[in-house]
């Protein structure tokens, strides 16, 4: 799966650069474009911290639809 896309996406959708997501993470900005660019992929912290960041679920960060069957 392309997860660096939805990424990208949803941090542009609320105006951040690649610098200020990694300032509010603690990481280098890189780091950031190499998840981006599905170089790399982030540890499980920090999924969860850059879907607070982007005010989004879990779900919507990795793209992919919501199962809502339980």
């Amino acid at each position: 799966m392309n997860f660096g896309k939805s990424f990208k996406q949803c941090r542009k959708e609320i105006n951040l650069s690649q610098k200020e997501v990694a300032k509010k993470l603690g990481i280098c900005q890189s780091n950031i474009s190499d998840w981006e660019n599905d170089i790399s992929r982030p540890e499980y912290e920090k999924l969860i911290q850059l879907a607070e960041i982007y005010n989004v679920t879990l779900y919507q960060l990795l793209g992919v639809e919501e199962n809502t069957n339980k």
